[in-house]
Order: structure tokens, then sequence, then C-alpha cells
């Protein structure tokens, strides 16, 4: 066996039971992550009152937890490359899930925000490794539209979360700690072990064949079973081995660009995203809201986020990934700068509704899009850096939010959120590569080698 041809093989296949199988799975990780995501901004404005922790002291925690999430990602795209996308997908769900229990425990601020940290390296692991792991085991032509299925399905975590917090964390003194507890659940992905399946892809990246070859007759003969004879795959390109993927390998000028770029839109996706939804429930706290009240206004807008995945599903195979991406951006500037301007209730819903739905989008179309700058042997630790980077930012995103807020006020965080997401926009709309193409060109490769 020199050649397993696992790309061509892959693509040519129909979607089957073992695709939904596998969005099912990654599906689950991500609900649990974005269930876990926002646990430390749902319950700090009760831990204000009950601890007596400061703005600046949220700060200081979501900073540092940023600096584990930039750690995480790095270690991930380490992890997937040396011990395969299923293993590290494992690993790094086991490991968030099991630091979010150990936040139940909490005795003070301080210890919540060292589980918090590994917590938040955890969730940052995980979504480098799904987000590579759904790359490489979907068929080119779909693999953007199952990408937003898994945030479409995962993203509810994030409303359910904050409705059980709006309900739990101000009836006792201790209730808060049932939110933690709650995303300690996704350690469950391990009822999946058996299902899923080592990426056909990586294994041909590091020159074992056979191995990659015995994966996909595995797989072949499971959709096949299901949808009948397979058309036969377009022929294989011959490649050596990938080999290690060291950290300096990003200078080389065709990984150098597309890492740059992404850290530009993981940077403004982050400050903007997070500034927003982290610091949303504490700054409407301050400015009067009851706790209650600010907890059940922002998980109100976070119903919108579903949608927003669904409607990424929708529009990211059939239009060019990268003016998605832009208009996505666009829309978020200005709705999460008219959320800033209002204190009518019925207004902060709406327009937290449509930052929700539109960024969640933003989210999954990033996601689709980022892996599909590199080659396979760039591609883990490519997309690893450029995120974790991007989180890295949001270590100074609160304090400069918190900064702002002490120094010129409310609105002035919203400025600040809509000018980083205008940014990315302009940035990606000058300098981003169009993807789709390549995706069409694998497609009609496909096809034409089952005539």
């Amino acid at each position: 066996m020199q050649h397993a041809n696992s790309l061509n093989r892959l693509n040519r296949l129909p979607i089957s039971r073992f695709h939904k199988l596998t969005l099912l799975a990654v599906s689950f990780a991500y609900f649990f992550e974005f269930a876990d995501i926002n646990s430390f901004s749902t319950t700090a404005p009760k831990l204000i009152k009950l601890w007596g922790v400061t703005v600046n002291q949220v700060a200081y925690v979501t900073s540092l937890s940023f600096v584990g999430m930039f750690f995480g990602s790095v270690v991930a795209s380490t992890l997937a490359d040396r011990f395969g996308r299923k293993r590290a997908l494992m690993w790094t769900t086991v490991w968030f899930g099991f630091f979010s229990l150990a936040a139940v425990f909490s005795w003070d601020l301080w210890s919540l925000g060292v589980f918090r940290v590994l917590t938040s390296a955890g969730l940052s692991a995980m979504t480098v490794v799904a987000v590579i792991y759904v790359n490489e085991l979907y068929p080119a032509a779909t693999r953007g539209k199952y990408q937003a299925y898994a945030i479409v399905i995962g993203i509810c975590g994030t409303p359910v979360t904050n409705l059980i917090a709006s309900a739990v964390v101000d009836l006792t003194s201790w209730t808060w700690r049932l939110v933690y507890l709650w995303g300690a659940l996704g350690v469950l992905l391990v009822l999946f072990t058996r299902q899923l399946k080592e990426s056909p892809r990586w294994y041909e990246s590091r020159g074992e064949h056979e191995k990659a070859d015995a994966v996909l007759r595995e797989i072949e003969a499971r959709v096949a079973a299901e949808k009948g004879p397979l058309p036969e795959p377009a022929p294989p390109i011959e490649e050596a081995p990938a080999g290690k993927a060291p950290l300096r390998m990003l200078l080389q000028k065709k990984y150098l660009f597309p890492t740059l770029l992404l850290t530009v839109v993981w940077v403004t996706q982050t400050i903007g995203f997070f500034g927003y939804s982290t610091w949303a429930p504490t700054l409407l706290a301050k400015e009067g809201f009851s706790v209650e009240k600010s907890v059940f206004y922002v998980a109100l807008t976070t119903v919108g986020a579903p949608l927003g995945s669904y409607l990424a599903a929708v529009v990211t195979d059939r239009f060019e990934r990268k003016w998605c991406l832009v208009g996505f951006g666009t829309v978020i500037a200005l709705c999460g700068l008219l959320y800033g301007l209002t204190f009518a209730p019925v207004l902060i819903v709406v327009f937290g509704f449509l930052v929700n739905l539109f960024e969640r989008g933003y989210t999954a179309l990033g996601y689709a899009y980022s892996p599909e700058l590199f080659d396979t042997r760039g591609r883990s630790l490519g997309t690893g850096v450029s995120y974790g980077l991007g989180r890295l930012s949001n270590a100074a995103g609160p304090l400069i939010v918190a900064a702002l807020y002490n120094g010129s006020g409310y609105q002035s965080v919203f400025y600040f959120i809509a000018g980083t997401w205008l940014v990315g926009a302009i940035v990606l709309g000058i300098f981003g590569p169009r993807t789709r193409q390549s995706r069409l060109d694998a497609t009609a490769a496909t096809t034409t080698a089952g005539v």
C-alpha cells in the first residue's frame, strides 16, 4: 500500500449514518463547551454580592482564562498531530469536564480562577481538535455545512446554560455551583469512544497508509451497506509523509500569511464576542438591573445563537465563505453598537438576539474557513496557533473593557466592541483568500472519476 488516497476516497462518499453519528459526537462536545464557556460570566454577578468581588477582579479572572485558552490551543495542535484527532478530542473534552467539576468545590475567587483557567485551556483545545476532525472526515463539498450543523446543535448549550443559571444562581448562597456541575457533563463524550474513527488523512500524513486504508475500508463498507455501490475516487496525488510540524514551520511563506490573517480574524472575533457575552450580565447589573433580570435578558438573547449557526449552514457551501464572514462581521458591529445605546429591555433583547445570531453564524463559518487555508501538514498547527493567539488577545480585552467602563462609561465599551468587528471584516475583505473554487474542483474531480 503506497497511497491510501484518503482525501479522494472520503470526498466521494455520500452522507450516511457514519457521518451523522460523528456529527452527533462532535455536537455533544460542542454543546458542553458552549455550556461551560460562559459559566463564569453567568455566576459573576452573584459572586460580586456573595464574595465582594470587584469588576476589576472579574476582569483578571476572565483575562487569565484566555491565557489558558491560548496554551490549550497550542497544546491541542501538538496532541492532534502526535496522537491523532480522535484521541485528542477525547482527552481535551475530559480535561475541561474534570476541571469544571473541580470548580464546583471552589472556596474563594482565586481557587475558582485557577479552575477556570484550566477549564478554559481544555475548552479551547477541544474546539481546535473538533474543527480539524470535521474538516478531515467530511467531503469537501459539504464539510462547511456539517461544521455549521455541529455548531447548530452545540450552541444550544449557551442558552440552556444561561436559562439554568437564571433559574438557580440566585436561589441560595451555594446554587451558583450547579452551573459548573452542569458544564462538567461533557466528560460523557467517552460514551462515543467506540463509534468514532481516527482520521485517515492523519494516518496518511504520517506515512501510515496501511492504517489509513484499514479505516477507509471500514467506513466505506458501512456507507456502501447503507447507500449502495460507491463511485470510484479520483486518482491519488503522490505526497511524501508530512513528518513533524515544528512551530518554526509557520514562518514559511505558505503558512505565515494564512496564520497572520486568521490571527486577525480570531483576535477581532474573540475580543468582539467575549467583550459582549462575558460582560453583558455584569454590566447590566452594574447599571441597575437586578441579577435575575440581567442574567435572564442575556439568556433570552442567546436563543439567537442556534439560528445563527443554522443560517451559516445554509450559506456556507453555496457562497464564498470569505464574503459571508465579512457580511456577518459588519452586521454584528452594527447590532452590538445599538445594543449598547439602549436601556429599554425589549431593545436589549432584540439587538442582543441579533448579535448572538450573526456571531454564531460567523463562528461556524470561521471554523469551516480556517483549516481550508492550510494543507494537512500545517492544518493542526496553523489552526491551533491562530485560534490560540485570538484567545490570548482577550487576556487584554477584559482589562480594556474594565478601563473603558470605569473611565468613560457603559456605552464606550460597545463602541470599542463594534470597532473590533469592523477591523476584522475589513482585513478579511481585503486580504482573505477565496476557498469555494477549490471545493468545487474537488467535487468535480470526484464526480468525473466516478463516471
